[in-house]
């Protein structure tokens, strides 16, 4: 394996990379809505795209450990550690260009976890905050005699 299948590996990388911010953002967008309906799929895909995202990078790990080794280096050397040990020509321009912008769309990754992350805290804090407050009007009744879980039980039969 040489330097032109790394890259070859390396663009497959940083496809799936910026497919992970894609599905990030459907992630969002969805959390955003409100239309929870879909959150199971879209998280269900971010995952996907994650899994694919482990095999192709330890693919790529390998590779890279092998073009290292045939340049000289150590076979644990990183992407930069590659740039700069690379034979005079393209490689090293090329390997550089590779790892900034895999930087660059992880950070945006990285940003658009966090900001989900926050938006699904939220919501289970405020889901929480619901079932506390009918669990502690769980005991009143009204002017049928009905308690609160009575109503909430007709009203998911309804829905169902």
């Amino acid at each position: 394996m040489g330097p032109e299948e790394l890259t070859t590996l390396l663009w497959r990388e940083r496809e799936l990379l910026e497919l992970l911010v894609f599905k990030l953002e459907e992630e969002h967008l969805i959390l955003t809505s409100g239309k929870t309906r879909w959150l199971d799929n879209a998280t269900r895909e971010v995952s996907h795209v994650v899994e694919r995202l482990r095999a192709a990078t330890l693919e790529r790990t390998a590779v890279a450990g092998e073009v290292a080794l045939k340049w000289g280096l150590t076979d644990e050397a990183g992407l930069l550690e590659l740039a700069d040990g690379a034979p005079d020509g393209p490689w090293q321009e090329i390997l550089s260009d590779h790892h900034s912008a895999m930087m660059n769309t992880v950070e945006q990754i990285r940003g658009l976890r966090d900001t989900n992350l926050q938006f699904l805290r939220a919501g289970l804090r405020s889901a929480q905050d619901t079932a506390a407050n009918m669990a502690t009007e769980a005991g009143t009744y009204d002017h049928r005699g009905h308690t609160s879980q009575d109503a909430v039980a007709r009203l998911l039969d309804e829905s169902v």
